[in-house]
């Protein structure tokens, strides 16, 4: 999402290169616990009910992210809260041990995971996930209770793909002038672009998005984000938590 545009309604988090030079190591590039309830689980007080997601959200000026404490913890950068363009810095927990929460990180490389101490933050849960088809061009919201919101989307067009891979909403924005190819509300990921390093003065960070257009949706069409109606993103800025895990598949 353009960060001209952002930055006039709250704004996406940017992570300076420094730190996504950081993330890239490949001690820091493990596979993601799975978030549906799956997969490589890592204590024994990992939640049973798969729709129960647990939210860390930062208290302090920054947030460490560190090395795996059982490898002794090492320190590895710093996370600012708020994030660089003023939205509160979240974090999608995957798993936890006494004084720690495992969490996926907004930052580049997708994928990327550290560790951070349960003193920097709080967490709350929440019972929603969304799952996004691209191919079949579907977007499902699901509850614990069922299905919230199913509808067709537009999608990533060649050349910019929508990337695929497990990630959270990380914050909510609201245009100034609905009436825009971002619509009425927007979700910042925690992913980005592989292809858009930059765009239109932003970094690449793909969105969940509204559109003007609803005759776009069932297509591919976009830089990399994923539109649906103004009346779907507004249903869902009104009820859905930030941290929902956002699972893209092909």
């Amino acid at each position: 999402m353009p960060r001209r545009l952002v930055i006039a309604f709250v704004a996406t988090g940017i992570v300076s290169g420094l730190l996504a030079a950081f993330v890239m190591q490949p001690s820091f590039r493990r596979s993601l616990p799975s978030v549906l309830g799956g997969g490589d689980a890592r204590s024994a007080s990992a939640a049973p009910d798969p729709f129960e997601h647990v939210v860390a959200k930062a208290v302090g000026s920054q947030v460490p992210v560190y090395e795996d404490p059982a490898l002794g913890g090492a320190r590895k950068f710093e996370l600012p809260n708020p994030t660089e363009d003023g939205a509160p810095l979240i974090f999608l927990v995957q798993d936890q041990k006494p004084g720690w929460y495992y969490v996926i990180l907004p930052v580049r490389p997708n994928g990327s995971v550290g560790w951070i101490r349960a003193d920097d933050v709080t967490t709350s849960k929440h019972y929603y996930r969304i799952e996004v088809d691209l191919t079949a061009h579907r977007i499902t919201v699901k509850h614990r209770d069922g299905v919230f919101l199913e509808e067709k989307i537009g999608v990533g067009r060649g050349p910019t793909p929508t990337p695929i891979g497990v990630f959270y909403t990380k914050e909510l924005l609201r245009p100034p002038n609905p009436d825009t190819a971002y619509g009425a509300y927007a979700y910042g990921l925690s992913g980005y672009s592989n292809v858009l390093t930059d765009f239109a003065g932003g970094d690449g960070v793909v969105g969940i998005h509204g559109t003007n257009d609803p005759s776009t949706l069932g297509t591919d069409v976009s830089h990399g984000c994923i539109r649906l109606s103004n009346e779907a993103i507004t249903r869902l800025a009104k009820y859905l938590p930030l941290g929902v895990p956002v699972i893209i598949k092909p």
